[in-house]
């Protein structure tokens, strides 16, 4: 096998404003891996909060890429992967995942097999996802809401943590006059103390919010379970709930977490956590980053899963360069094409 990269530049349409940051773009490392003339692909983006950049990402993805070519094949490297190599502990659980994808394309690819179907799924996933609006101005969330729901979206995510957080009371008053009949979710990103949380998640549960993302800062998982015991929403822990140690703290306290395959380590990692939590009371979300569709397309795969999909990353952007997971009317759905089923859709601009 022989592996290579390419980085490109993603754009949002618009600015997407969370409590801690706003962001505009994103860049995107692509790994592929051939093998006897089939290619596989997998996608790494940056994440400030995560501490990646591309001068980080690209020598990482480099090294992985050198050591899945010692492997005879994709499959055995699939495998070796699956069970903690080539990757080691100083791995970011980013780049494992993007490596994985990679190898879990080119292994379907190979097979004539989706990787749904690689992973023990009969009928491509599809479920309807979460659509994020951001903090900002009132006029502006209620035409949001407006427009996704008469797009077909039937779940909204709102990004709460404002100076003021009457601001959040007062946006989700907007959306869910503007979306009446959405399912709403709730996300500060950890803004909140927990008197903070205490006093305001009962306002957000009349009127109606479903459930609401890592309400208080990350670094107390044991305040975040006692939260939780006595919220008035379910309660999803996202930043406190990394890996599968973390979530085995909060199994059963939490209603919810969030696992997104670049932060646990990818499709394998995010089936042992499922499995941990299965019977616990804790539900799986499927989250994201901003990303392509080729680097949503692996948590497409295991979609039905997940009692909350929040699978937009791609249609924050300006030009997504992939194609094949769908998503524009609030539903996602896994492809019934080898490996993880995208297409490259056109030109997109290089990062040099």
């Amino acid at each position: 096998m022989k592996a290579s990269l390419r980085t490109v530049r993603l754009d949002l349409t618009e600015p997407l404003r969370i409590s801690r940051s706003t962001m505009t773009t994103r860049d995107a490392v692509w790994l592929t891996v051939e093998h006897d003339g089939v290619t596989g692909h997998g996608e790494a983006v940056t994440s400030v909060y995560y501490g990646l950049d591309v001068e980080t990402l690209n020598p990482l993805l480099a090294a992985v890429g050198a050591e899945l070519a010692r492997f005879p094949d994709p499959e055995s490297a699939l495998e070796a992967l699956r069970t903690g190599e080539p990757a080691n502990k100083h791995t970011p659980p980013a780049v494992t995942a993007a490596a994985e994808a990679a190898l879990l394309d080119l292994v379907g690819k190979r097979a004539d097999s989706p990787v749904h179907r690689l992973l023990g799924a009969a009928a491509p996933p599809v479920a309807a996802t979460a659509r994020t609006i951001g903090i900002t101005s009132l006029a502006h969330a209620a035409t949001q809401a407006r427009c996704l729901a008469a797009g077909g979206f039937e779940i909204i995510k709102v990004k709460a943590g404002a100076p003021a957080p009457e601001d959040d009371v007062e946006r989700v008053r907007v959306i869910r006059d503007a979306a009446p009949r959405a399912r709403l979710l709730l996300d500060p990103n950890g803004a909140w103390t927990v008197a903070q949380a205490e006093a305001l998640l009962h306002r957000f549960a009349d009127i109606g919010v479903e459930a609401v993302e890592q309400p208080v800062a990350p670094g107390d998982p044991e305040a975040l379970g006692a939260l939780a015991e006595r919220s008035p929403l379910p309660v999803i822990a996202d930043e406190d709930a990394v890996d599968l140690e973390d979530v085995r703290r909060l199994a059963g306290r939490v209603q919810g977490v969030n696992v997104k395959l670049a932060k646990c380590g990818g499709v394998h990692a995010a089936l042992r956590i499922a499995a941990l939590i299965e019977g616990s009371g804790t539900d799986l979300m499927l989250g994201c980053l901003t990303a392509s569709s080729l680097g949503l397309a692996p948590a497409v795969h295991l979609a039905d899963r997940a009692r909350w999909a929040d699978l937009d990353g791609h249609l924050l952007l300006a030009h997504d360069p992939w194609t094949g997971i769908g998503g524009e009317n609030g539903v996602v759905r896994a492809s019934d094409r080898p490996g993880l089923g995208v297409q490259e859709a056109g030109a997109y601009e290089d990062v040099a």
